[in-house]
């Protein structure tokens, strides 16, 4: 493939989670074009129920063709996430894309839920986009006057107040939508330095691990997508023009069908007519 269709070639990403499903399909996508690919993960051992350490991922995006930096951290550490920028930009000169994607989930009633389980999901969510994003913003505004197209993508949902969303699960709620409230200030704030600050949420279910080992996984899983589509949905957003591209709450498929790609059954976890489950929020 020449240089020219490769645009994320020599360009670096950090990434917040990325050992395993979503995110380490949308990093292997950069890794295809030859970027350099900073993880910050905690999974540095095998988890018993899900598949992935942030040692296979960086086996799996080398071998994609990306260069990869390993930060065993956590997001919901200060300095464990300001070593990770640092090294990052010691180690490739900078960096280009911030790709906000790990998440925390409980969807239990507010009755039942845990504040440990509560702060854990501000935590990681909503706190650690802020603030992997926040660090980032002047290797960021370094990559805009050097031209190198520089974007904040995070996996968060439209901004959605009907109240069926915040009734059903509010702490996760809340969560998620601090998720994405970070997206809406920051694409204003970084408006005018070239930034483009961006969400991208899937129309459907994803086939992960995570999505498997819930009650009724098979299921759940039958009418699921793969994490492909978000990965060639990133990829979309992440080659996008920054100056223009920003401030938006993207849909995977609806990315994909603007690209003109209309076929998008290849997606489909398991193949066949079963009508797809819609996620959360939308």
């Amino acid at each position: 493939m020449p240089e020219s269709d490769k645009p994320l070639a020599g360009r670096t990403m950090i990434m917040s989670g990325g050992s395993r499903g979503i995110g380490l399909e949308i990093a292997k996508r950069a890794a295809a074009d030859g970027a350099h690919i900073t993880l910050i993960a905690k999974t540095d051992q095998p988890h018993p129920k899900l598949p992935g350490t942030i040692h296979t991922a960086a086996e799996e995006l080398e071998q994609a063709g990306g260069t990869v930096l390993k930060v065993v951290g956590d997001v919901r550490d200060d300095a464990s996430v300001a070593a990770a920028v640092d090294r990052t930009v010691e180690r490739f000169g900078g960096i280009d894309m911030v790709v906000n994607n790990a998440s925390a989930i409980d969807l239990s009633p507010t009755e039942t839920l845990s504040m440990k389980t509560y702060d854990l999901m501000q935590d990681i969510n909503c706190r650690g986009s802020f603030l992997l994003s926040k660090l980032a913003i002047p290797a960021l505004k370094a990559s805009a006057r050097a031209d190198r197209n520089p974007h904040i993508l995070t996996l968060s949902p439209p901004l959605n107040l009907d109240p069926r969303w915040a009734g059903a699960h509010l702490g996760y709620t809340i969560a998620k939508y601090g998720m994405s409230l970070t997206t809406l200030g920051l694409a204003e704030e970084l408006r005018a330095f070239g930034i483009g600050v961006n969400s991208l949420w899937p129309r459907t279910t994803i086939a992960t691990a995570a999505i498997r080992n819930r009650p009724g996984g098979a299921q759940r899983m039958a009418t699921s997508r793969t994490a492909d589509i978000c990965a060639d949905a990133a990829y979309l957003v992440l080659t996008s023009p920054a100056g223009s591209v920003t401030a938006n709450f993207f849909i995977d498929e609806q990315v994909l069908v603007e690209h003109g790609v209309t076929e998008l059954d290849g997606y489909r976890a398991v193949p066949g007519a079963e009508p797809l489950t819609v996620d959360l929020f939308l």
